[in-house]
C-alpha cells in the first residue's frame, strides 16, 4: 500500500519530524500543535474507478455509503439504515469534542459525495467505541452512480474478522459477482486496517480503505430483428444480429448463441457479416436447433457488429412457437472481464399457406387370416364397418373396407371399431405387436401429415378354434 499523505493544516511554519519509540512510525509535525501519525503499511484512502481502473470522466452526482444489513434478508444484500458514524471536523478546533478528521470525507459524512477535485477518493472513520470494529460486524459498501447515467449501483458486503492490538482485519465481498478491482479479478479480498490515535484523547478512529471499480451497467447490446412478422411453410425469412459495444473499451472474442424454433432450417452458406461497411469472418456452427456464431473482429466503443443470415421454414414450423432468442457473450481487453446481454427475441407469425395445421387418417378394416395385422391378397375388406372418432364423428368403410379423414386436427389421436357394426366378428388377436389387440388405435398426426389406422378382425367362431 501506498505511504499516506496527510495535507497540512498551518503553512509556513516550522516542522519537525522524529521516530516513534517501540515501532517504526515516522511523527512529524507543524508548530504549534498539529501533529500526525503516518503509518508506512496503509493508505487511508480508498478509490472508486471505472471498470479498468481509470478515473472517470466526470464524478458529479456518485456517493458512496456505509450501511447496515438488513438481518431480515437471508441473502445480506438488503440495506436497513445508513451507519451512524462519529462527525469529525478539519481543522480541529481544540476543546470543542470534535475529533480531528481526514481528507477528503473530513466531517465523516455518511453517504459522502465524490467531486472531480478528490478524483473518485473517498474516506470512512469507524469507531471502536461504538462496536463498529467489534469481530462479525458487518455493513454495505454502496456506490450509487447519479440518475440517467450508463453506471450501474455497486453492493460490497465488509465484515470484520478480528482485531490485535491496532490492527483490524476485514473482508470485503463482492455481491453483484463482478470483481472488486480489475488489477487482481478476484470478487472477495482480505485486507488490514490500522487504528490512527494520533492527537486523540478518549475516542478511536479507524479508516475504512479500499479501492471499488463500478462499471457500466450494459457494456453491450443484442438486438434481433427479421425481414418480415409473417411467413408460411417453404418460405426463406433473413434474420439480422446487431451487436453494439457500449462499454469504454473495445470488445472481442465475441460469442452469439441464437436457439431457433421448430421447423426453422438454417442456410448454413447465408450467413454474412460486416462492421463498420467493412465485410468480416464469421464463424457459424450448427446443433440442433442451436446456431452459434464466433467473431475474432474487434468492436470499438459504439462501433456495431451485424450478422445476417437464413432459415427456411418447414412444416413443423406450423407446430412452432415462431419465435427465436439469441444471446452474446464477449470480453472487454482492456481488464479482461467478460460482457453479455440477451436474450434478444423476435417472433414471426407462421401463417399455414398451403398447408395447414389439419391432416389426413387414412385405414382400413379387413379380415386378419394369419392373424400378423397387416393385409394381404387374400385377406378380403370389411365393408360398412364404422370407425368412431375421438371429436365424437363416425366413419364408415367402403366396399373395400377402406375409410379415410380430412381436415382432422394435428397431434395425438385416437379412434375405436365399433364392433356392433360387425355381425359375426371380433378382434383378430395379433401375434406381433400385442398394442394392436386394442380394440381403439393411436397415432401421431403432424400438420398437413397422413397417417394410417388399421384394425384386423377375424369371424367370431374361428378365433375360438
Amino acid at each position: 500500500m501506498a505511504q499516506s499523505k496527510p495535507r497540512p493544516e498551518i503553512v509556513n511554519q516550522a516542522t519537525y519530524t522524529y521516530q516513534g519509540s517501540g515501532d517504526d512510525r515516522l511523527i512529524y509535525g507543524q508548530t504549534p500543535l498539529t501533529a500526525y501519525v503516518l503509518d508506512r503499511l496503509v493508505d487511508p484512502l480508498g478509490r472508486v474507478t471505472g471498470c479498468a481502473g481509470e478515473t472517470l470522466p466526470d464524478y458529479q452526482g456518485f456517493s458512496v455509503g456505509l450501511y447496515e444489513p438488513d438481518p431480515t434478508d437471508p441473502t445480506g444484500s438488503e440495506m436497513k439504515r445508513l451507519v451512524n458514524l462519529t462527525p469529525t471536523e478539519l481543522p480541529d478546533i481544540p476543546g470543542n469534542g470534535i475529533s480531528r478528521g481526514i481528507s477528503p470525507n473530513i466531517a465523516n459524512s455518511n453517504p459522502f459525495f465524490l467531486t472531480n477535485s478528490n478524483r473518485g477518493y473517498y474516506s470512512f472513520l469507524l469507531d471502536p467505541s461504538k462496536g463498529q470494529l467489534d469481530a462479525g460486524r458487518s455493513y454495505l459498501f454502496v456506490i450509487n452512480p447519479p440518475p440517467r447515467t450508463a453506471y450501474s449501483q455497486r453492493r460490497l458486503k465488509l465484515v470484520i474478522n478480528g482485531r490485535i492490538g491496532n490492527e483490524i482485519s476485514y473482508t470485503a465481498t463482492s455481491l453483484d459477482g463482478k470483481p472488486i478491482r480489475s488489477t487482481d479479478g478476484r470478487t472477495s479480498l482480505t485486507q488490514s486496517i490500522t487504528i490512527q490515535d494520533a492527537e486523540r484523547i478518549g475516542l478511536d478512529l479507524a479508516v475504512l480503505n479500499f479501492a471499488a471499480n463500478i462499471c457500466q451497467a450494459q457494456e453491450v447490446q443484442i438486438v434481433k430483428t427479421g425481414d418480415r412478422a409473417a411467413a408460411e411453410p417453404g418460405d426463406t425469412v433473413i434474420y439480422r444480429l446487431s451487436i453494439r459495444n457500449l462499454a469504454i473499451a473495445p470488445v472481442n472474442n465475441i460469442i452469439i448463441r441464437d436457439q431457433l424454433p421448430l421447423g426453422m432450417e438454417f442456410l448454413r452458406n447465408s450467413v454474412r457479416a460486416e462492421l463498420q461497411g467493412q465485410s468480416v469472418q464469421v464463424e457459424a456452427t450448427e446443433n440442433a436447433s442451436l446456431i452459434t456464431f464466433q467473431s475474432n473482429s474487434l468492436i470499438q466503443r459504439d462501433q456495431v457488429l451485424n450478422i445476417a443470415y437464413a432459415v427456411r421454414l418447414t412444416p413443423d414450423a406450423v407446430r412452432g412457437s415462431g419465435q427465436n432468442s439469441a444471446i452474446v457473450n464477449g470480453q472487454r481487453i482492456d481488464n479482461g472481464q467478460p460482457v453479455k446481454d440477451g436474450p434478444a427475441t423476435h417472433r414471426l407469425r407462421i401463417q399455414p399457406g398451403i398447408l395447414s395445421d389439419c391432416g389426413t387418417i387414412i385405414g382400413r378394416v379387413f379380415e386378419d387370416k394369419n392373424f400378423d395385422g397387416e393385409q394381404q391378397a387374400n385377406e378380403p375388406g370389411i365393408p360398412n364397418a364404422i370407425v368412431l372418432m375421438d371429436d365424437g364423428s363416425r366413419v364408415t368403410t367402403d366396399p373395400n373396407g377402406l375409410f379415410s379423414v380430412a381436415n382432422v386436427l394435428s397431434g395425438y389421436r385416437t379412434a375405436a371399431l365399433d364392433l356392433s357394426s360387425l355381425p359375426g366378428y371380433t378382434l383378430a388377436p395379433n401375434r406381433k405387436f400385442k398394442e394392436r389387440n386394442s380394440q381403439s388405435r393411436l397415432v401421431h398426426l403432424e400438420p398437413g401429415g397422413l397417417v394410417r389406422m388399421n384394425f384386423a378382425v377375424t369371424p367370431a367362431s374361428r378365433q375360438f378354434r
